[in-house]
C-alpha cells in the first residue's frame, strides 16, 4: 500500500508526470504478453536517469513495496506481471544509445532502447548485433537481459547473455553497481554480469549495458526444405549437425503451423507438407556456397522432397518474416493462444516432435509447433479458449507432459521464455531442492526485504512430477 505521503516522495524524484497511479494507466501494466494472468499495480513510474532508480528503490525497499521493471511486455512467463502490487517501473526516458565504440567493437545503452533500432544503429557502421529476438520490433535490450532472450540466429551466435559484457545495476537496498567492461578477459571476482542477466529483475534494476558486436558478414544465404514426415526434417537437423556445419538458422515449422502462417503472411509458403526447415548461412562466400550444398545434400538424404535457396534478399526476408510471423499468425485462431518453450539437446529432436504429437492426441487438443531447431529450441504452441475450463484443463496438462518429456530426453523447461510464474512450479524438475536453495540464498542476500518482482522464479508450491526413469 502506497501512502500519500510514500506517492509525495516519488514525485518529488521523477515528477508528476512520470508518476501514474490512476486506474487507467495501472491496468495498462497489469499484464504483459502471458494469457490469463493480470494483477493491478499501485503505481506506474517512469525515472529519468539511474540517480532516480536508485532514490525509488531505497524508498520501496523502506517501505517494503515492490518493483516490477518492465520492458516492452512481450514476455511469455508472466514475468512483469504484478502480481503481489507495488510499482511498475518504465524505462520510456532511458532509451538512448549512449556510445558506438569502433574501437572496442562495443554499444553502451539503456535498458529502454528497442532491440531492432539498436540492430539498425550498429549495422549502419558495418557492425553487427547478432541477437534477434521474434518480438525485437518492440522489445527492449532491457527486457532481453532481463529474460536472456534468444532468437532465430541463436543456433551460430548465441543468445543475449553472450553479447553482455558489462553492467550497470541498481541493487534493492538502492546501491549502484558496475559489472564487466570493454574487455576481452576480467576475471576479478565473481561473475556478477552473468549473474544479472536472465534474472528477470528480481536481483536488480539494470539501468545501463556495455553490448559486444562483430563484424557484419560478408554474405547471407537461405533455403527451404520440405517434408513429407515430421521425424525426417527432425533428423535433418541433426544430421547438419553432426556434419559439423553450424549454420546461422536452422528453423522448424510444422504444417498446421505453415497454413496458419500462409494465411497471414500471403507468399506463397507451401501448405500441402508436413513440415519445413528453414536455414540460413552468412560469412565468406566460398563458405556459405559449400555449407549450403552440404545442407541441401543432407536434407535430400534424409527424405526431403524439396530443397529451394531464396533467389533473392526479398524472397529471404519474406521466408524469415514468416517465421517471425508465427505468434502473430496462430493467435487469430482462438481467443487465447498458449506459446511455450522446451528445449532438449539437438540429437532429441526428432523424439520431441514425435512426444508433443502424441501428447496433443492424448489430451485431444490442437498443439502447432515450430521453433528454434537447430537449438533445440522448441516452441508447441496451442491454440485454446480460457473460457473453456475442460479444454483448458487438458491444454494445461499437456504440456506438463511436454516440460516432463524435454526434462527425460537431458532438456529444460524453458530455453528462452524465462520462468517468471508460469514455470516456477516447475523448476525444481529441473533444478532439484538444492539448486533451488541455493538460488533462493543469492536472492536473500541481494534482497533482503524481497521487493525485486517478487512471486517470480520461486514458487509457493511445486508441481508433483511422475518419477521417470533415465
Amino acid at each position: 500500500m502506497i501512502t500519500e505521503q510514500m506517492k509525495q516522495q516519488l514525485i518529488d524524484i521523477v515528477g508528476a508526470e512520470n508518476y501514474d497511479d490512476s486506474k487507467a494507466g495501472r491496468i495498462v501494466y497489469s499484464y504483459d504478453a502471458t494469457p490469463n494472468f493480470q494483477s493491478i499495480p499501485d503505481a506506474v513510474i517512469a525515472p529519468r536517469n539511474t540517480k532516480e532508480v536508485s532514490e525509488i528503490i531505497k524508498i520501496c525497499n523502506k517501505e517494503r513495496i515492490p518493483i516490477v521493471p518492465r520492458g516492452s511486455g512481450t514476455n511469455l512467463c508472466a514475468g512483469t506481471c504484478p502480481t503481489e502490487g507495488g510499482i511498475v517501473m518504465l524505462f520510456k526516458h532511458m532509451n538512448r544509445i549512449l556510445e558506438i565504440d569502433e574501437e572496442n567493437l562495443t554499444v553502451t545503452v539503456q535498458p529502454g532502447v528497442i532491440t531492432l533500432d539498436l540492430i539498425h544503429a550498429v549495422e549502419a557502421k558495418g557492425l553487427f548485433y547478432p541477437p534477434d529476438p521474434s518480438s525485437m520490433k518492440i522489445s527492449t535490450i532491457g527486457g532481453n537481459i532481463n529474460e536472456n532472450s534468444g532468437g532465430l540466429r541463436g543456433l551460430k551466435y548465441g543468445v543475449t547473455r553472450d553479447y553482455v559484457m558489462g553492467l550497470e545495476v541498481v541493487l534493492a537496498n538502492g546501491d549502484i553497481i558496475r559489472t564487466g567492461g570493454k574487455l576481452a578477459k576480467d576475471v576479478a571476482g565473481y561473475d556478477l554480469t552473468r549473474l544479472f542477466v536472465g534474472s528477470e529483475g528480481t536481483l536488480g534494476v539494470i539501468t545501463e549495458a556495455t553490448l559486444k558486436l562483430i563484424p557484419m558478414p560478408e554474405t547471407k544465404q537461405t533455403m527451404l526444405a520440405l517434408y513429407e514426415d515430421l521425424e525426417a526434417a527432425a533428423r535433418s537437423v541433426s544430421a547438419i549437425i553432426a556434419n559439423k556445419i553450424i549454420p546461422t538458422t536452422l528453423e522448424f515449422l510444422d504444417q498446421p503451423t505453415l497454413q496458419v502462417v500462409e494465411s497471414f503472411v500471403n507468399i506463397g509458403l507451401p501448405t500441402d507438407v508436413k513440415a519445413v526447415l528453414l536455414i540460413e548461412q552468412d560469412g565468406p562466400k566460398e563458405v556459405v556456397e559449400r555449407d549450403m550444398k552440404a545442407m541441401a545434400r543432407i536434407c535430400r538424404e534424409q527424405n526431403a522432397i524439396s530443397v529451394q535457396v531464396a533467389k533473392t534478399e526479398e524472397e529471404a526476408n519474406n521466408l524469415r518474416t514468416a517465421r517471425r510471423s508465427a505468434l502473430s499468425a496462430l493467435a487469430r485462431l482462438k481467443p487465447t493462444t498458449i506459446l511455450e518453450d522446451a528445449t532438449v539437446p539437438r540429437s532429441q529432436i526428432a523424439n520431441m516432435v514425435k512426444a508433443i504429437n502424441d501428447i496433443a492426441q492424448k489430451y485431444n487438443v490442437n498443439i502447432c509447433t515450430f521453433g528454434h531447431a537447430g537449438d533445440g529450441n522448441l516452441h508447441p504452441t496451442c491454440p485454446t479458449d480460457v473460457r473453456d475450463k475442460d479444454e483448458l484443463h487438458r491444454v494445461e496438462q499437456a504440456f506438463e507432459d511436454i516440460f516432463a518429456k524435454a526434462i527425460e530426453l537431458g532438456g529444460t523447461i524453458t530455453g528462452e521464455h524465462g520462468v517468471g510464474v508460469m514455470k516456477a512450479p516447475y523448476v525444481e524438475w529441473k533444478l532439484g531442492k538444492e539448486g533451488i536453495a541455493a538460488m533462493k540464498a543469492i536472492k536473500q542476500a541481494l534482497d533482503p526485504n524481497n521487493i525485486m518482482n517478487p512471486g517470480k522464479v520461486f514458487a509457493k508450491s511445486t508441481r508433483k512430477r511422475v518419477v521417470i526413469t533415465r
